[in-house]
């Protein structure tokens, strides 16, 4: 049985013509190596959901798992715990890459490109879900593919 934050994050992505099958994992996938390892993918599967602020708005990025996100380039600061939650309606760890409470300003890395499938969290940090990578990118309004790292 699903945890009810990772139904919620199921039903959102039914809302939006996904058809994405939750898989809830024994160890937590909090982390994008541990993600991995749990799910037997390269770490660069795994799509990190990260919340920074530009200019006191929040902005999702979501990076591959094996980079990291140029915040002095990208003109971010991080987002606090609290505003991560605000924003999304999901706690770090678990925070997926679309369905939030409400729509964010999103950039993909486009180094997610080298897979044809990505592994993302679904509300919790042990539910996750497998999508075509360019399927995600679809399926986020207003997405901009660029170089985050």
């Amino acid at each position: 049985m699903l945890h009810p934050t990772a139904a919620r994050c199921a039903q959102r992505f039914r809302e939006r013509g996904l058809e994405i099958e939750v898989k809830t994992l024994s160890d937590s996938a909090r982390t994008a190596p541990l993600a991995a390892s749990a799910l037997g993918v390269e770490v660069g599967q795994i799509v990190k959901s990260l919340v920074f602020l530009r200019d006191g708005r929040p902005v999702l990025i979501l990076c591959a798992g094996d980079r990291r996100v140029d915040v002095e380039r990208l003109g971010l600061e991080p987002a606090s715990a609290e505003r991560v939650r605000e924003a999304t309606g999901f706690s770090i760890g678990g925070v997926p890459p679309l369905g939030h409470d409400a729509e964010l300003e999103t950039t993909v890395d486009e180094s997610l490109r080298r897979f044809p499938v990505v592994w993302a969290a679904a509300g919790t940090p042990h539910a996750v879900f497998a999508i075509g990578t360019e399927a995600l990118i679809e399926a986020i309004p207003g997405a901009r593919v660029a170089s985050v790292s």
